[in-house]
């Protein structure tokens, strides 16, 4: 198989190299990211190979189609960017549904000790031999409360790491797992109690926007917000102004509703025209990282192996029901995935 790899990074490259040469695929990389104007480049591939903020929308699907396109394989857990409608009975995609939650789930809770301790303040003072601590005042996780929305590995993991922190966990889960031992609580007693609040959900049409005007309104005065998951479960014009009235107290966002044209890439010398993300940047009390919860060696590695053996039992007529996405048939009873173990 010959697969068109889109938003190619030099960390993907190692890790892909060496599972496509074992696999004999034959991986082209683009640097260029994938939608309707580059969707072109894919001519005479067999698939592509896609990341987070690539665009997979109806359009890039049809073209795909047409250029005999035959598999998506995202090299990553979410496909809310793939109108995986649009694929059904065309493309089958396929996805890492757990590359290592571990790397997502510790990198939230790095950023809730730095914004906490203001350690990355303290550590811009030093350089400058400033060892004044005015400002730089956190206060013990141990004892608070944190409300974990989405109980999938990552979330699990988190409020494990929270629970060795002692602090008291609240849980919220459109499926709750009752071999978590969590405590499940509704979202409205989870804003209510919650002093920090952190995201480990997927973005659907049921999720997005989660965090709005109305629900910051319910939370505790000063709540910090963690989302390491996906930037569109979170509105962020309600985020600021929850910041400026002081009823949010922190955010710490590794993901960004509209990052699609600005993360990955080295923008420092130019103007940034994103007011909101400029606005939030500027503010003292706001952490923001580019995507990088899944940014570990172990991670990267997961990531290249899942995504090669997605690609491989493809091309070999294997089954991958754990691996390939729902399309969302309109009836359960309609599901070949559940009888055959593939969805067409």
């Amino acid at each position: 198989m010959r697969i068109a790899f889109f938003d190619a990074k030099p960390y993907d490259m190692p890790g892909f190299d060496r599972y496509a040469a074992e696999a004999g695929l034959e991986l082209k990389y683009f640097e260029t990211r994938l939608n309707e104007d580059t969707v072109s480049l894919a001519a005479g591939f067999d698939g592509v190979c896609v990341f987070v903020n690539d665009v997979v929308n109806q359009a890039v699907i049809e073209r795909l189609h047409e250029l005999g396109v035959k598999v998506i394989a995202l090299r990553c857990a979410g496909f809310n960017n793939v109108d995986t409608r649009a694929a059904y009975g065309k493309i089958h995609v396929f996805r890492v549904p757990a590359y290592s939650p571990y790397a997502v789930a510790e990198h939230a809770m790095a950023l809730l000790l730095t914004i906490n301790r203001r350690t990355h303040k303290a550590y811009m003072r030093t350089k400058d031999f400033n060892f004044s601590l005015s400002g730089l005042t956190g206060f013990d996780l141990h004892g608070k409360t944190v409300g974990v929305i989405g109980t999938g590995k990552i979330g699990r993991i988190f409020a494990d790491i929270c629970r060795g922190f002692g602090m008291k966990i609240l849980a919220y889960d459109k499926f709750p797992n009752p071999e978590s031992g969590l405590d499940y609580v509704n979202l409205d007693d989870l804003f209510a109690q919650s002093d920090i609040i952190s995201l480990h959900c997927p973005l659907n049409e049921e999720t997005e926007h989660l965090i709005n005007a109305d629900s910051i309104a319910r939370m505790k005065q000063g709540v910090v917000i963690v989302n390491t998951s996906r930037g569109g479960l979170v509105d962020t014009e309600a985020l600021i102004e929850g910041i400026k009235s002081k009823q949010v107290g922190a955010a710490c966002l590794d993901v960004y509703e509209e990052e699609g044209d600005l993360f990955y890439e080295d923008y420092s010398g130019h103007i940034v025209r994103d007011d909101k993300l400029v606005r939030l940047i500027a503010m003292p009390n706001v952490l923001v990282t580019s995507h990088q919860a899944f940014l570990t060696e172990e991670a990267l590695e997961n990531i290249a192996q899942t995504t090669v053996e997605n690609l491989v039992k493809f091309s070999n007529g294997i089954p991958s029901p754990d691996t390939e996405v729902c399309y969302r048939c309109p009836r359960a009873e309609d599901c070949r995935k559940e009888r055959s173990g593939k969805c067409f």
